[in-house]
């Protein structure tokens, strides 16, 4: 059957990875961004998932185009990097609106759909942040522990319904989100910017390696697919050995 999934944050890293994975595997996609690639995986659908409206827009738009919705993944976000005596009030709102509101919006804007989908599945790419802190990210770490909290309600309430809900939780990915923090990382640790990688991104981690996209869409497949239907209502953590400590 072919699935008819809608991507948050479908323009870039991951959610453009599981974009294309599941287009490859036969699925259509609507790709939302901010900035979404019109030669991307997907449908382009330009939307600002820090409103209602543009999360209410995204939503009408993929049962418009695909005539029904099978699963949500949302997967859109940003970093900021700043100690709490320094941290931007304005990032901290904008972080939980695009992290943590947006997610609980496109569930309730599409609830209906993935109910009467019969094999409906909610997705959300969190993060090892979402189960355990580092400094300098508050916002970003408040953000996903609520979106795991989240994710548990939406299984309960989906589990009459035929609805299941997940999360992944990947350590550092090769994303531009990751890739963007290095610099204020440096700022804020003091570590050289050419250190910042192995000395403060990695330092938790037992593999001292980055995860690329494509590994987190991989395991976004199989959630989606039909050996995903045991997993609802809890993480699925790859964090290459950092939660074990």
């Amino acid at each position: 059957m072919e699935r008819r999934v809608l991507v948050s944050g479908a323009g870039s890293g991951i959610g453009r990875a599981i974009a294309e994975r599941i287009e490859r595997d036969g699925g259509r996609v609507l790709a939302v961004d901010l900035r979404p690639d019109p030669d991307g995986p997907g449908e382009p659908f330009e939307a600002d998932l820090a409103t209602a409206e543009g999360n209410r827009a995204a939503v009408d738009a993929a049962l418009e185009r695909f005539a029904g919705l099978d699963a949500i993944v949302a997967s859109a976000g940003f970093q900021h990097v700043a100690p709490i005596d320094d941290f931007p009030e304005e990032r901290w709102d904008a972080l939980l609106a695009v992290l943590l509101t947006s997610p609980f919006l496109l569930a309730r804007y599409a609830w209906a759909a993935l109910r009467e989908s019969g094999d409906g599945r909610f997705l959300a790419v969190a993060s090892v942040h979402g189960l355990v802190a580092s400094p300098y990210k508050a916002g970003y770490v408040a953000a996903k522990h609520g979106l795991l909290g989240l994710v548990k309600v939406l299984a309960l309430e989906g589990a009459e319904h035929g609805i299941s809900a997940s999360a992944i939780c990947p350590g550092y990915v090769r994303t531009p989100i990751v890739e963007s923090q290095i610099e204020a990382q440096s700022r804020a640790t003091g570590v050289p910017p050419e250190r910042v990688v192995e000395d403060v991104l990695l330092a938790p981690q037992a593999v001292k390696r980055i995860l690329e996209p494509e590994e987190v869409a991989e395991t976004a497949a199989f959630l989606l697919g039909p050996g995903g239907r045991a997993f609802t209502g809890a993480p699925v953590v790859m964090d290459l050995g950092w939660t074990a400590r």
